[in-house]
């Protein structure tokens, strides 16, 4: 990698004043920037106060070895990662190691060779500007991607609102509509609004809500006592709404007493993802099974349909951050799989656990569960 020399600070650090006027020559002829010190204890006075880009470093000195010198500086969380290479008449295979051990990034047995010094100085330069590239790169991506997700939750919040109501009038309206009222044309464009309403808000609210957990701005929020059975039955009335759409069935089974310490709002959101999910790629006419159990100190919550399924090829896939899934539903609804990851982070903040199995073209069961409070 090209260096501008100038760029960059040396520190000498040799008790003998003909070495460092060498070096210190060589240096500046070359382009460097140099600084000098005639000790151990000079040298660290002198990196506390200043911040050289590279040590050269004697072993031998007096008031404060090389050695000692290299310890003290990797002790320092500001200074450890300047590079150091020591410069020698002690060059045996111990003395090598020992100084490798010390954390030096190279080491040049005296006498030297002035282009072989150089080359050396050069390459641990040019590492020292390559991290330090990749560094200001990984800082100008991360706030890009900060800004990206700070914009993606504002346009979720805006949005959210006036989709929510939209969608509160298409539920209402489909609970009351009269069929036989309305062309078939004209009740299936009303169908799709509908459907495309409760899609539109879904993934806008996933969108919110995964912005607001990968930003470090949704925090979990525990409430003890919740009854887990309530909690679903309250989900299951909600989601048979748009199930109708699709004169799809939710049958539930099971019962529990049992109470859990969670953070509702994420566990209805999981429940409300999963069951979305399994109206969306469930056939029309078709059932759609959520079942209840208690497990030792847990509770398991499974739903199940008997849909699409997921491809073999996408299994390991799923709830995977890295890896984009776009599918569509039986009816053409699209899914971006998002939901999925927000099921995982969100069961996960509960302590709990989340899985699936599923068989392409016979269907899929979801299934999480989360500790009973005792």
């Amino acid at each position: 990698m090209e260096i501008t020399p100038s760029d960059f600070t040396v520190m000498i650090v040799d008790d003998v004043d003909a070495n460092v006027l060498l070096l210190k020559l060589l240096l500046t002829k070359a382009g460097y920037k140099t600084t000098t010190a005639y000790n151990g204890k000079d040298a660290l006075n002198l990196v506390s106060r200043t911040s050289p880009d590279l040590i050269l470093l004697d072993i031998m000195m007096p008031v404060m070895d090389g050695h000692e010198v290299a310890e003290k500086l990797k002790g320092m969380p500001d200074k450890r990662d300047i590079p150091i290479i020591f410069l020698t008449a002690l060059n045996s295979p111990e003395d090598i190691v020992k100084g490798f051990k010390n954390g030096a990034a190279d080491y040049i047995s005296k006498p030297f060779n002035k282009e072989e010094l150089l080359i050396r100085v050069n390459h641990q330069l040019s590492l020292v500007s390559a991290k330090r590239t990749i560094e200001k790169q990984k800082e100008e991506l991360e706030k890009t991607v900060e800004a990206r997700d700070k914009l993606y939750s504002l346009i979720a919040h805006d949005l959210r609102a006036p989709i929510g109501s939209l969608r509160m009038v298409m539920n209402a309206l489909s609970m009351n509509v009269d069929r036989s009222k309305f062309d078939d044309d004209i009740y299936e464009v009303f169908i799709t609004g509908n459907r495309l309403a409760e899609d539109t808000f879904v993934l806008l609210d996933n969108l919110l809500k995964w912005t607001k957990s990968q930003t470090g701005r949704l925090k979990t929020v525990f409430q003890d006592d919740v009854e887990i059975l309530s909690l679903i039955k309250g989900e299951l009335e909600v989601s048979e709404v748009l199930a109708e759409l699709k004169q799809i069935s939710i049958v539930f089974n099971g019962y529990s007493e049992a109470k859990a310490r969670i953070d509702q709002d994420m566990i209805k959101t999981v429940l409300r993802n999963l069951l979305n999910n399994a109206i969306k790629f469930s056939n029309r006419g078709s059932e759609i099974i959520v079942s209840l159990k208690e497990e030792g100190d847990r509770v398991i919550i499974s739903v199940s349909d008997k849909g699409k399924g997921i491809k073999t090829s996408d299994q390991n896939k799923i709830f995977k951050t890295n890896v984009h899934i776009s599918s569509f539903g039986t009816e053409n609804e699209e899914g971006s799989g998002l939901g999925l990851l927000i099921c995982k982070e969100f069961i996960n903040r509960n302590n709990g656990e989340i899985w699936f199995e599923s068989r392409e073209g016979a269907g899929s069961t979801f299934s999480f569960y989360i500790p009973i409070q005792k």
